[in-house]
């Protein structure tokens, strides 16, 4: 398996960017006093400091402990204490090795690739999954949208790629390039699912382009309530490509609609003490309480909508007032979820579902966009890939009835057929499984 790890940075190589390991910044918005860290899949060795070998070839079966220590990361393997060091790496022995980290009091996650742990100014873990670009793309595209298509991932992955290239120093300064969450893009757990990567591999070179050749911003939301808006009715800059469109697609979907209920004082109040309206005013008191949007409106009585939904918690500023005079209430109306610029993502899930071509998508969000592909792309080596996913899937369809293990995990799975297929060996999955299987060594 290790030639088959080469074989495949060897064919990435020529993928300028996506063939770049990334680091993205886990638990970003969390306070990590202790990590757990276990081995779902392969070896990793363990360096202290940048090279000091702590620990070879550590598996399944094995438990890392970690914790700050001032300005150390204390190590312990299976309750041995392994000293302190700088800085503590997880390097993989090969391509497919997952790790399973469990920070105390923090839901569990699995990462590919390497990691590398160090203590931060406020004295607690600084932890850095160090992954292969279109691995942290998949990754990203699982946490930040749901469905059951291929076509749906194809999209995500494709806005993703292009931000990610877009703003791809966004963290020099920090020592890395991308958080876990919306501050960059979600990265909440390694692509777990075979049809989300065969989305992202579909994509694999696609980007977005303007009518200059030049990557676009490519903000998304949840729901965009039935119209999307103009960037500059959000943010400051007015984007050609960012322009409010209609969008029936994202009608009856989750997030499609929303209520909120607030007493009548609260409402004016706010406006009186917030924004120095005279709420007396009939004119200014009628447009609070009697405020509609058939299409987006970017103010309500000369405030801003964005400050009005950041002040009271909505999930958007496409809203309407309903007053009621004998209960003193008003009712905000709503519709979708989100800033409301650019793609939809529930509009996006009922496009595909109705058959709609991902790049007839992406061209309905981002206007006068266009997809471009990278043509120094190893197209064979994508080609495998998608057809080696598409066997796997396939398979799971066969059995979706049985129970699975750690080493039915898509990325084992996938990197035994290729083992097999290296030997010239054709991969029977109804076939037991040898050790061999798992310690081939070429």
């Amino acid at each position: 398996m290790k030639r088959i790890g080469i074989i495949l940075c060897l064919l990435l190589l020529a993928y300028e960017v996506s063939a770049e390991r990334v680091k993205v910044r886990l638990f970003s918005n969390n306070t990590v006093d202790l990590i757990n860290i276990s081995f779902d899949l392969g070896k990793y060795n363990l360096y202290g400091n940048d090279s000091t070998l702590i620990e070879p070839e550590v598996g399944d079966g094995k438990s890392v402990e970690l914790t700050p220590n001032g300005r150390m990361v204390h190590v312990s393997i299976d309750g041995y204490d392994y000293g302190s060091h700088a800085k503590v790496s997880f390097v993989a022995t090969d391509t497919a090795c997952i790790l399973c980290l469990n920070p105390r009091n923090i839901k569990q996650r699995t990462y590919e690739g390497d990691l590398v742990v160090t203590v931060g100014k406020n004295g607690k873990l600084f932890i850095i999954n160090e992954v292969e670009f279109e691995t942290y793309i998949a990754g990203v595209a699982q946490s930040e949208i749901y469905g059951n298509h291929t076509d749906i991932f194809r999209v995500q992955s494709i806005i993703s790629r292009t931000w990610a290239m877009k703003n791809i120093h966004k963290h020099k300064n920090e020592g890395y390039n991308f958080c876990d969450q919306v501050h960059c893009q979600a990265y909440l757990n390694r692509c777990v699912r075979p049809d989300i990567m065969l989305g992202t591999m579909q994509s694999a070179g696609m980007t977005i382009v303007d009518s200059e050749g030049k990557l676009i911003d490519t903000p998304f939301h949840s729901n965009s309530g039935g119209q999307t808006a103009n960037s500059e009715d959000v943010w400051r800059s007015a984007l050609p490509y960012l322009r409010s469109v209609p969008d029936t697609f994202s009608y009856h979907m989750r997030q499609s609609e929303w209520v909120k209920v607030i007493t009548e004082d609260k409402w004016l109040n706010y406006f009186s003490s917030k924004h120095n309206l005279n709420i007396q005013a009939d004119s200014i008191r009628q447009e609070l309480l009697q405020f509609a949007q058939s299409t987006r409106k970017v103010r309500i009585c000369g405030v801003p909508l964005t400050r009005v939904r950041t002040d009271f918690q909505l999930k958007s500023t496409f809203f309407s007032v309903l007053y009621d005079s004998a209960a003193h209430k008003v009712t905000l109306s709503g519709h979708g979820f989100g800033h409301g610029v650019g793609l939809s993502q529930e509009g996006t899930i009922r496009m595909v579902g109705l058959g709609i071509s991902y790049d007839s998508i992406i061209h309905h969000y981002y206007t006068g966009s266009r997809i471009h592909f990278d043509e120094d792309l190893p197209h064979t080596y994508v080609e495998n890939y998608i057809k080696q996913i598409a066997q796997i899937i396939e398979e799971d369809k066969q059995k979706s009835t049985q129970t699975v293990s750690k080493k039915d995990d898509w990325l084992g799975r996938l990197f035994r057929l290729r083992d097999r297929e290296e030997r010239e060996e054709v991969y029977d999955p109804n076939q037991d499984e040898l050790d061999s299987d798992w310690q081939y060594d070429w």
